[in-house]
């Protein structure tokens, strides 16, 4: 019942792998021979086009597709392709009089297109309203919505959700600004570090679609570097789409391009602006007011005219992964929109990923990078202390610091601030054997037990009840350590240590943007830490064994990530900036870390994840829930022939009183999940599959939940 226009895309070796096929397979829709509408007897209709096609959003995967309505005379003008409208929909609460079919609950929807004929051969309902007459979806949003609904295994509705804002009727009686005329072409600046820098801003800027995977040089240039990009862009009359993690590397880009091109040049996304003025800045991009957009996840989807540019900054962070459903993730939505668009792609960050790594290995992006020379000459010197050292260093029972770290915090205290990163937040967490290493256990329960503030006794997180004469059941020590010790507790334990020296904290009670030049210890989680004006003299990046241990394929890629992130803040090695890793030296990342290789790194993982099968190499699925409906659901489905299921197996019980991970358990119940895999050039017939027989799960009314997701992030 539907019909889709293609959008204007490039050829297959335009696009990367799925892409562009993806693309076109899901905008075309069979067209059937249409009947006239019998709905209206005697009634004012529309005289040309008086059928609409809608889209009504339900977000149900069995109601996937589009509804015909008439369209009243009086609704003829504002009912534009585009535009909002309501429209009566419900199963069973229809009634048909004079003619025309009434009832049902109202619900909002987009329409798609006006037809002269309609193939439904029953009586149509009238569409209820135009909301607006504002036309907030084109040809070219719909083509990659659908496009990433498909990919995803999702609805239509449900990624119009994430890409159309929510409606202010204030913003849309404002004006939008008159267009600028196109910024002058840009110098390369800090482009010119790299090796083809000044070209790839050359490209952008003479009307050329570069693709690059960007390894972006430490320090705090990378915000100017992604403006000038930016700046060349609109130079070619085109517009672009920069995507970054989190509000503060917004607030760094923002400063960059107004700095550059002046205020009025570009428009900025993000969830903190309020509704109203997110909306008149969205109106802004859709109505080519402003060429540029900055933003958060959502911005992925701006509406920006003439496309020339889409760029992702730090695409391994977590944030780019929408948690609402078909939960797609920034960078696959920006490869997407590259593929049909025919524009430029940049994907960059102080780290790169295995993702990354694989669009360089099959040539559909070339690698943006500094020789080494420039690479030694901007990175501190990283030092290693293996966790061993860390145990028999005396120094270390003062403040967990060993010899070279406390010299390192002693001397670049001298000079500026301190950076300490911990990878957990809060006090004390669990503790375990300081000889051996087993994890310290409650006696009545079994729970793990856990510090508590200014040395009161350990305490069980299950049972709540205080252990003050552990002692250990494997070795019989006495002595216990923390497992991980978080940001307060390191700060208390850095206070004693150095008394004269302030101490901040940046974690998710208190995220701090900036720190100033002056002596201090600045003690962050991971993904908070501050800028620091002019640089940290050094940092400490505490636990690295605790990132490293983590059962997921990505521990390795998010530990070493997350050190560069911090690492990147600090002054380079000839102005006395070092960093001090306390992780075991022999381990893969923290080699990479010290030779400040994450490139190599990526390259080393993609070989070994091609040789095992795993994503990115591969393309999964989860499916998770009850067991019955699990194994229902597998056996249901209409796999393709090349796909290999791996489980099911249980999922760790979700504790009362926890927070809730997406696709995890409800607290109390017992799930499993498998995972598909199938090889590379099946994923669309995976997801095609998945989202088949999870739309015929849902039109039964199956009552226990079945939750899949395409690509899911965590396959530990």
């Amino acid at each position: 019942m539907s019909s889709e226009n293609e959008p204007a895309g490039g050829g297959a070796q335009d696009a990367p792998p799925e892409q562009l096929a993806l693309i076109r397979e899901s905008v075309r829709r069979a067209k059937t021979p249409r009947a006239k509408p019998r709905t209206w007897r005697g009634a004012a209709l529309a005289k040309e086009l008086p059928v609409a096609r809608v889209l009504v959003d339900k977000g149900v995967l069995h109601l996937d597709r589009y509804f015909d309505y008439a369209v009243p005379e009086e609704l003829d003008a504002d009912a534009r392709p585009g535009v909002r409208v309501r429209v009566r929909f419900g199963a069973g609460r229809h009634r048909v009089r004079d003619g025309r079919r009434e009832g049902g609950g109202l619900v909002d929807g987009f329409l798609i297109e006006r037809l002269a004929e309609s193939d439904y051969s029953g009586p149509l309902a009238a569409l209820a309203q135009v909301v607006s007459p504002e036309r907030v979806l084109d040809e070219g949003l719909l083509g990659l919505t659908r496009a990433v609904a498909d990919r995803y295994a999702g609805s239509l509705a449900d990624v119009l959700q994430l890409a159309v804002p929510p409606r202010n009727a204030r913003a849309e009686k404002r004006a939008s600004p008159d267009p600028l005329p196109p910024p002058p072409v840009p110098e390369p600046g800090p482009w010119a570090r790299y090796e083809q820098g000044a070209a790839f801003v050359a490209a952008l800027a003479s009307g050329g679609a570069p693709r690059a995977v960007w390894n972006a040089l430490p320090g705090p240039q990378w915000a100017e570097e992604l403006a000038r990009a930016v700046a060349a862009t609109l130079a070619s009359g085109r517009g672009a789409v920069v995507v970054l993690p989190d509000g503060r590397a917004v607030a760094r880009a923002d400063a960059a391009l107004t700095a550059l091109l002046g205020a009025g040049r570009h428009a900025v996304l993000t969830a903190d602006a309020g509704p109203e003025k997110r909306y008149a800045q969205w109106l802004a991009v859709r109505r080519g007011s402003v060429r540029a957009v900055i933003g958060t996840r959502a911005a992925m989807f701006a509406p920006v005219r003439d496309l020339g540019l889409v760029a992702l900054w730090d695409d391994g962070d977590d944030s780019h992964s929408e948690p609402h459903a078909p939960q797609p993730h920034a960078r696959e939505v920006l490869l997407l929109r590259a593929a049909q668009d025919r524009c430029a792609f940049l994907l960059g960050g102080w780290s790169c990923t295995v993702e990354a790594a694989q669009l360089v290995e099959t040539g559909w992006a070339r690698p943006l990078v500094a020789a080494r020379e420039q690479v030694r000459a901007a990175a501190p010197l990283v030092r290693t202390v293996g966790d061993q050292d860390l145990a028999r260093d005396e120094a270390a029972r003062a403040a967990r610091l060993p010899t070279l770290a406390w010299q390192a915090v002693r001397d670049g205290l001298r000079r500026g601030p301190v950076l300490v990163q911990v990878p957990r937040r809060g006090y004390v967490p669990r503790m375990a054997c300081a000889a051996c290493r087993t994890p310290a256990r409650c006696r009545h329960c079994s729970g793990p037990l856990e510090g508590q503030e200014s040395g009161a006794a350990l305490r069980c997180s299950w049972c709540g009840r205080e252990e003050g004469g552990w002692h250990c059941p494997e070795c019989g020590a006495f002595r216990l350590r923390a497992q991980v010790v978080g940001a307060r507790r390191t700060a208390e334990e850095l206070g004693r240590a150095f008394p004269a020296v302030p101490v901040r904290t940046s974690g998710r009670e208190q995220v701090l943007d900036t720190v100033p030049e002056t002596p201090a210890l600045v003690v962050s989680t991971p993904g908070a830490e501050p800028v620091a004006e002019g640089g940290y003299a050094a940092a400490l990046l505490l636990d690295g064994w605790a990132m490293l241990g983590r059962p997921d394929l990505r521990a390795g890629e998010d530990a070493l990530r997350r050190w560069l992130a911090a690492a990147a803040l600090v002054r380079p090695q000839s102005a006395g900036g070092t960093v001090v890793a306390v992780a075991e030296p022999t381990l893969r990342p923290v080699q990479a870390l010290v030779r400040w290789d994450p490139v190599g790194h990526a390259v080393r993982e993609l070989a070994e994840r091609a040789e095992l099968g795993f994503p990115p190499v591969s393309r999964m699925a989860a499916v998770a829930g009850p067991a019955e409906a699990v194994a229902g659901f597998l056996g249901a489905v209409e796999l393709p022939r090349e796909a290999e299921v791996l489980g099911p197996v249980p999922l760790p019980v979700t504790a009362a009183g926890r927070p809730r991970r997406v696709g995890a358990p409800p607290p109390g119940e017992h799930w499993e999940r498998a995972l598909v895999r199938v090889p590379p050039g099946r994923g669309a017939a995976l997801a095609g599959a998945l989202k088949a027989a999870q739309a015929a799960r849902m039109a039964r009314g199956s009552e226990a939940a079945v939750w899949v997701r395409i690509d899911p992030p965590d396959i530990g």
